[in-house]
């Protein structure tokens, strides 16, 4: 475990800040009599500790079993400092430097003790007791403070891309402490590459870097274009425990922004969180960079974007900026790669105040994510599903299986598909005991595929009428996704009718490798378990638009009898949307446009 931190963290913490700049951290440990740390990671339940210091200007680390006693460890790093100290006598004497010495003469052992508010600490104790916080390792004549489990990134990354008047948002992970209490400090050159250094030289001096901003992500400005970005930062607790000082160097410089994008005009409408008890309603198909980086993406599907707009760096800029504009409540996301949920999303928008949930697609690399806002909302619990299996294996969909039998060619397409809902509870921590299920969805693609997403909408509903009915009674239902259906389709009508006939045109649907003859067709009635819902949006044009089609397929259902709709945020105007033919492009992330509205609690 420590392996992998220690992998992961090292390199940000090589590339300290010069002297200078450390002052403060300086005169505290000339307070402690000048002791260097000595780094102790010791955390109950598991079986390993380490402990990290430098000696003769050497990174030491050691990994011991916390249930052994202190003085194997003082005698282990006793004998490793006897190794060095035998090994630099044979240097020297390699060099020249030296006089041959007789033989059998090596160092003595170092005196290596272990104290604890004045007293030794008896060599019997437990390493896991005996390591504490504040205690003094002495090493020969040198002493060290023990800093057991201080406050540490594990992680620090900054973005790739920088744009001007876009979030940089840096990727940070840490153990022992707490980022919304982290100090944050960031710089740029004063001039185009004035420092001359690439990151990992060490730092420039301080005289080519203007401090630009003290928050955990930083937007540069026009001002900043073509000049790299420093941000120095200081690990700290709730309690004000800090551990060392680090810093990260971006490896590019500042860029231009594509100027006016298609949401800057919606911001406008979003330009504070929705006041309680109302609450704010993202739902987003992002494009997954898994399908933006396809050849048929760059020369069939999106032909007419510029390949540098379809890179998933630039791509998720302008989302990340998106999504923080609209200061939403509820975030849906479809079409999320898993890395960009974990080392994009997740990192940014935890910096804007959002916690996030996420389903893979099984056999996949994309699935949903769902964000809530931390101060509004408290995640109860997830009752993720993937369709095809709950079809099959709930009992609750017994009926349905049943009647699909008769059609084993549908059947098998239907079960064949990784289809996902996810579903969350969440309770509102303004009000105790209210609560909210929150489903997100992206249902089967193609455009002959109605009957396979009817059957699939039939399994959602059910699923979510079983949960609700659990878990949350009473609570109100927000069905947000991507449902790839037209406002007159079969899944459409299920949901805002709550029935289906079965002389709905979907149930002829014909899909890829299945024939339209009577023998392959299949139609039922269906029935919603839930009374009519409405879609908050309104009717739209389109949610969708690229080359070759228009249309409106994306949603966000409320029960009206539980929730209203208090502001439907415009959608971009559309001579925006075809600026550059059409989307995704280089002022628009996706070839989605997000849905976004403010939704009340009815008394």
């Amino acid at each position: 475990m420590f392996n992998k931190l220690a992998a992961a963290f090292l390199p940000f913490y090589r590339r300290l800040l010069p002297d200078s700049s450390l002052a403060p951290l300086t005169r505290a440990r000339r307070l402690l009599g000048n002791m260097e740390p000595a780094t102790v990671r010791c955390v109950a339940g598991e079986p390993k500790m380490t402990i990290s210091f430098r000696v003769d200007g050497s990174q030491k680390h050691m990994q011991r079993e916390q249930d052994e006693p202190l003085g194997k460890l003082l005698s282990r790093i006793a004998c490793t400092l006897a190794k060095g100290k035998t090994k630099a006598k044979k240097a020297k004497r390699n060099a020249g430097h030296q006089q041959p010495t007789a033989a059998g003469d090596t160092p003595e052992p170092a005196v290596v003790k272990l104290y604890v508010d004045g007293g030794e600490v008896p060599q019997t104790v437990l390493n896991a007791e005996a390591w504490r916080d504040g205690a003094v390792l002495q090493l020969g004549d040198v002493r060290y403070s023990v800093r057991r489990n201080e406050p540490t990134f594990t992680t620090a990354e900054l973005p790739a891309s920088l744009l001007a008047g876009f979030p940089v948002c840096p990727r940070l992970e840490m153990e022992f402490g707490d980022l919304d209490h982290c100090d944050f400090t960031w710089y740029k050159e004063k001039s185009p590459n004035s420092s001359g250094k690439a990151a990992g030289e060490g730092s420039a001096p301080d005289a080519a870097w203007t401090e630009v901003g003290q928050t955990r992500v930083y937007v540069p400005s026009n001002q900043d274009i073509g000049c790299r970005l420093k941000l120095h930062s200081t690990p700290k607790d709730r309690g004000g425990r800090h551990g060392q000082p680090g810093e990260l160097l971006s490896v590019g410089a500042v860029e231009a922004g594509p100027g006016t994008c298609t949401f800057d005009e919606r911001h406008a409408y979003t330009a504070k969180e929705a006041a309680w008890p109302s609450l704010r309603v993202v739902s987003y198909n992002i494009l997954a960079d898994v399908y933006a980086q396809t050849e048929l993406s760059k020369t069939v599907l999106y032909p007419y974007c510029a390949p540098y707009a379809l890179e998933l760096d630039y791509r998720q800029s302008l989302i990340k900026k998106e999504l923080a504009g609209y200061h939403a409540d509820v975030v849906c996301l479809q079409e999320v790669d898993k890395g960009v949920f974990l080392d994009s999303l997740t990192p940014a928008l935890d910096a804007f105040g959002l916690d996030g949930v996420f389903k893979l697609k099984e056999k996949q690399h994309e699935g949903l994510a769902t964000f809530y806002r931390r101060t509004r909302f408290k995640l109860l619990s997830c009752h993720d599903i993937t369709l095809s299996e709950a079809l099959t294996s709930d009992a609750a969909h017994a009926e349905l299986l049943e009647r699909l039998s008769a059609n084993d060619a549908l059947r098998e397409k239907i079960v064949k598909r990784s289809t996902a809902l996810q579903v969350s509870v969440l309770e509102d921590l303004h009000q105790a005991g209210r609560k909210v299920c929150v489903a997100n969805t992206h249902l089967y693609w193609h455009p002959q595929g109605g009957n396979v997403r009817l059957v699939q909408m039939a399994v959602a509903l059910q699923h979510l009428s079983h949960v609700i009915g659990k878990v949350a009674p009473g609570a109100p239902l927000v069905f947000c996704g991507d449902f790839n259906s037209s406002p007159n389709s079969g899944v459409l009508q299920l949901l805002t009718e709550a029935s289906l006939s079965r002389q709905h045109a979907d149930w002829s649907s014909s899909g890829p490798q299945e024939e339209d003859s009577p023998s392959s067709l299949l139609a039922m009635d269906l029935i919603s378990p839930f009374p009519p819902l409405l879609s908050a949006c309104g009717p739209l044009a389109y949610t969708n638009y690229v080359g070759g089609f228009q249309g409106c397929l994306d949603y966000i259902f409320i029960q009206p009898h539980s929730m209203r709709v208090e502001q439907v945020v415009p959608m971009p105007a559309h001579h925006l949307v075809t600026t550059y033919t059409a989307l995704p492009s280089v002022a628009h992330p996706s070839d989605h446009i997000a849905l976004v509205c403010d939704l009340r609690w009815e008394p």
